[in-house]
């Protein structure tokens, strides 16, 4: 079996892309979103203590590629898969890859919109507790003095609650996009990421352990932080969200660094991911898509899951399937909800309405909905902290059956002039 060390140098060298001959942007005097409101292919940046690069997951083209699909179908079975298989991991010499550096996290930092502070964006967190690691992306926040790392109600938030507030973690930044989009995943408590970058890319993954806290982290990562998470708590935000609005303000624990390694081995290049584009929401939506897939296969035949583009590939789902009795539809809204918990509204559509047009779903709810009859709501849910209309984290979430009666005559509902709008072509794909 191949093996890899999980670096960002290596996917380049597959991919055949060399870091001087991307488009070159200067972000030291101007925030990123005023140059470039838009991100289209690779990018490398030039930031005040360093150099990233960006947007190299800019389509789902390239996460197929990282997971060796040839078809959505087989990318969603394959990393819904890859939990359940023992991963391929070779354990080396920490010192044998990584150095002592005077790079500061800081340093890897950009400011995004002008009167927000600068953030990292594409760090990943790990930590270890009690036998159980976990590995997940998260924003850290460059403040006054401090480094605040927002971290959300899951398996990072467990395992500092548990730790009495004071976790060892190690910050990982620059690594293989096979080792963000399994840290991007959200397996069971007790499944730890960065080994699944081996089941997710088919090949042996080489880890090794922090010389400090003994965390397992990709031998390939350009920069290591060791430090510590709490018990301090301090204010982070304001940050352009994946939704394109401004995250609120919180007060989130503090990162104490304790210890800063650079790779020796292979180039450190760092890594930026550029808020609302389509490579955060790729990074964010489709693992969740895979999941939504898999929830509903149990239930209908899938012939498509999207979650939109308008909503951050997080709230909204549309979900085309070939529909066979009354009532499936509304079984598979439910299991979409239960599969993804931050999603609020789940249409579902025939397989003959493309769910990656927004013309077409638009079209069958017009012609196929009737209000009284095909909409279920689902009143005081849990749902997302992006939701800017929650209350208490509370959401009313909506399922809107928009398919053709089972029993109806199929050319009753038949679209037999073009749609105006059809065929232009969806973002991030």
């Amino acid at each position: 079996m191949a093996a890899f060390h999980g670096a960002l140098q290596e996917y380049l060298e597959e991919r055949g892309l060399d870091p001087k001959d991307l488009p070159n942007v200067d972000v030291r005097e101007r925030p990123l979103l005023e140059i470039l409101p838009r991100a289209g292919g690779p990018l490398r940046l030039r930031l005040k203590g360093s150099e990233a690069l960006a947007n190299l997951l800019a389509s789902r083209r390239r996460l197929y590629e990282i997971l060796g699909a040839v078809s959505e179908r087989e990318a969603y079975e394959k990393l819904v898969r890859s939990t359940n298989i023992e991963p391929y991991v070779t354990e080396m010499d920490f010192g044998a890859f990584f150095k002592e550096t005077d790079v500061k996290p800081a340093d890897l930092a950009a400011t995004f919109l002008r009167g927000t502070p600068p953030y990292i964006t594409s760090s990943v967190v790990a930590a270890c507790l009690d036998g159980v690691c976990n590995a997940s992306i998260h924003r850290i926040m460059v403040g006054p003095g401090y480094y605040a790392v927002r971290v959300v109600p899951r398996h990072l938030h467990r395992m500092l609650t548990a730790s009495g507030g004071a976790l060892p973690v190690a910050i990982v930044v620059g690594v293989h996009p096979a080792v963000m989009l399994a840290a991007a995943h959200s397996p069971p408590y007790g499944v730890y990421e960065i080994p699944l970058a081996s089941t997710i890319s088919g090949r042996r993954l080489a880890v090794c352990r922090t010389p400090k806290y003994s965390i397992p982290v990709p031998c390939g990562a350009s920069y290591v932080f060791e430090g510590r998470l709490g018990p301090a708590r301090a204010r982070e935000g304001p940050f352009p969200d994946v939704l394109g609005l401004l995250d609120r303000v919180r007060d989130e624990p503090v990162l104490s660094v304790d210890g800063a390694y650079v790779n020796k081995v292979f180039a450190p290049l760092s890594y930026i991911i550029v808020p609302g584009s389509c490579e955060h929401l790729l990074l964010m939506g489709f693992p969740r898509e895979a999941s939504v897939y898999h929830s509903v296969s149990r239930v209908a035949h899938v012939v498509k899951v999207r979650l939109t583009p308008a909503s951050g590939m997080w709230l909204h789902a549309v979900i085309s399937i070939s529909k066979t009795v009354e009532g499936e539809a509304v079984n598979a809204g439910l299991a979409a909800l239960a599969s993804h918990p931050s999603l609020k509204a789940v249409i579902i559509v025939d397989e003959d309405v493309d769910p990656d047009d927004p013309y077409q779903v638009e079209w069958a709810v017009a012609t196929r909905v009737r209000w009284g009859r095909d909409v279920v709501v689902v009143r005081g849910a849990r749902g997302s902290s992006l939701d800017p209309s929650s209350e208490d984290g509370l959401v009313d979430k909506v399922i809107i059956d928009a398919t053709r009666p089972a029993d109806a005559p199929a050319e009753r509902f038949a679209r037999v002039t073009p749609l105006p709008g059809m065929g232009v072509s969806p973002p991030c794909t």
